[in-house]
């Protein structure tokens, strides 16, 4: 029931596949994904990935724009080695076949939010998706990387669960819940890499997919990492708002390609106002948390239940050429973007923070690392930049791949480790507690620990944490694990995370905006929890 190799990769999206092609080279490399491989992140983006490719653009001018939008808080060497690193980032993704937008011999550049130049490239609206299958084409391809689905992680194994403990505190790889086999499988490793992604679904809105429970984060806490910044949730201004679909995101580049915002006709009187210059001189290339709170803002103002975003006037070839993806799924739903304004909100959307690494990947704990949304790397800060998120997961998971080479001899094959227990555990008929439980914690998280914050609501939010924690910390105790109990649990540990980052912030910066402290303070400080 142990399945052993070189190194372990938990996730399947960007970050994991990039470390694990480069480790492949070496090493006999073992990708769990927690579904099917393309499930992740990765293939919902729709913008593209930012790098210095243009005439006149500058890394010194990415930096800025990167260190501007993280309101001071980013790491400034980490912006330079991810900004630096980008080009040959994207030159490695072309010889892997990804098919880049050009225009006559050239890359097609689009600019989005916060950026002052165009330097986004893409794929259509479809470049996650894009870069997904290049890089699981050549994973598939190299017989040094086994690729396994379904795999729900519970925890990481450590020297706690050694036959014979050692104290020192390792990590020796993952136990997982097979989901085709219904049972608990040990994975042990040298190494271990966490690619999980955010913890986007802590909220009742949000663009992230149906897996992103913040499991890397919550297994790593628990294990004995430092977690930091986990109240910078990005909220992306423009999801679509249908009852039905909840989660499609307009990509930024609608607005970096000239849509307006607007007041819908519900706002009466002001129908029609386009409202973003009156908040920003940059209006819609403002930042995202900028544009997120004006839009929150003027919902609440007006009493409305979305506003809109026009990019009709461009003309239709000019959508259609620009946006297929987004124009072909709003026509099943009777929106025809050429012709009319599409109904937006905000929506959770990114983790700004997570596991704390330095610049080569590495966590607190021994043999483990971690690349791309699980991480707070220094890169993002308060608030990340468009199109920052799959850059820093080729960057750091390449970084990653090349220190556990570089250091392979340090690396020790793992122990006897106990296999799961489950002699102590039943099946429970009361699996609606689980259902019951995670869309409570999801409806607090979007209605108290939202894009505005008061200390009150924060408080009652904390409460409610509390007292769910005996309950789900009672079932876990007592009955066999699923799925949706491990994601729970994690869940539930990931709100925890962001309530307490945020009661710690006395201030507004960035994404966290709080009317209890509404001023930003001279000095940018992390907020770091130490297990």
């Amino acid at each position: 029931m142990t399945q052993t190799s070189d190194v372990l990769i938990i996730g399947s999206g960007a970050a994991g596949l990039t470390a694990a092609l480069n480790l492949a080279q070496h090493y006999k490399v073992t990708v769990l994904a927690k579904g099917k491989l393309n499930e992740g992140s990765t293939a919902w983006a729709q913008g593209g990935i930012a790098a210095v490719l243009e005439a006149g653009d500058t890394f010194e001018s990415h930096i800025e724009d990167t260190m501007i939008a993280g309101a001071g808080l980013n790491n400034r060497e980490t912006v330079e080695m991810v900004v630096e690193n980008a080009p040959a980032a994207i030159e490695r993704l072309m010889k892997l076949g990804v098919p880049f937008n050009t225009e006559g011999n050239e890359l097609h550049l689009t600019r989005e939010g916060g950026h002052s130049h165009r330097r986004i490239v893409h794929v259509d609206d479809a470049t996650g998706w894009a870069v997904q299958e290049a890089l699981l084409r050549a994973a598939h391809a190299n017989p040094n990387i086994a690729l396994v689905p379904d795999q729900v992680v519970i925890d990481l194994a450590t020297s706690r669960h050694e036959e014979r403990y050692s104290g020192a505190g390792n990590v020796w790889g993952v136990y997982a819940w097979d989901k085709a086999e219904g049972r608990v499988r040990l994975f042990t490793a040298r190494a271990t890499v966490l690619a999980t992604g955010g913890a986007g679904r802590t909220y009742l809105f949000s663009t992230a997919p149906r897996g992103a429970t913040g499991d890397g984060i919550a297994m790593a806490w628990r294990a004995g990492c430092r977690i930091s910044n986990m109240e910078m949730m990005q909220f992306h201004p423009t999801c679509l708002y249908n009852l039905e679909v909840k989660n499609f995101l307009i990509t930024e580049a609608v607005r970096g390609e000239g849509g307006h915002l607007l007041l819908p006709p519900d706002a009466e009187e002001e129908a029609g106002h386009r409202f973003m210059p009156d908040f920003d001189p940059r209006a819609e290339l403002a930042p995202r948390d900028i544009v997120a709170r004006a839009i929150d803002h003027e919902i609440k103002r007006l009493g409305l239940d979305y506003v809109h975003l026009d990019i009709a006037h461009k003309g239709p070839e000019f959508v259609k050429h620009h946006f297929p993806t987004i124009h072909a799924r709003l026509l099943d739903l009777d929106i025809d973007m050429t012709k009319e304004p599409i109904p937006v909100v905000p929506a959770q959307h990114y983790t700004c923070g997570g596991v704390v690494v330095d610049r080569h990947g590495r966590t607190d704990l021994p043999n483990l690392y971690a690349a791309g949304e699980v991480t707070q790397s220094g890169l993002h800060g308060a608030n990340r930049l468009a199109s920052n998120s799959l850059l820093e997961c080729f960057v750091f998971g390449e970084a990653a791949a090349n220190h556990i080479h570089a250091h392979w001899g340090d690396f020790t094959p793992p122990p006897a480790i106990r296999p799961w227990d489950e002699s102590r555990v039943t099946d429970s008929d009361e699996e609606v507690v689980i259902k019951q439980n995670w869309t409570e914690i999801r409806r607090f998280m979007w209605n108290y620990v939202g894009i505005v914050r008061t200390t009150k609501r924060l408080e009652r939010a904390a409460h409610r944490i509390k007292m769910l924690g005996d309950e789900i910390a009672d079932y876990y105790g007592h009955f066999r694990v699923t799925p949706d109990l491990i994601e729970l649990r994690n869940l539930h540990q990931a709100a925890d995370l962001i309530v307490k980052s945020a009661l710690h912030r006395h201030e507004s910066r960035g994404l966290h905006y709080t009317l209890d402290y509404p001023d930003t303070l001279d000095v940018a400080v992390d907020t770091v929890l130490v297990p």
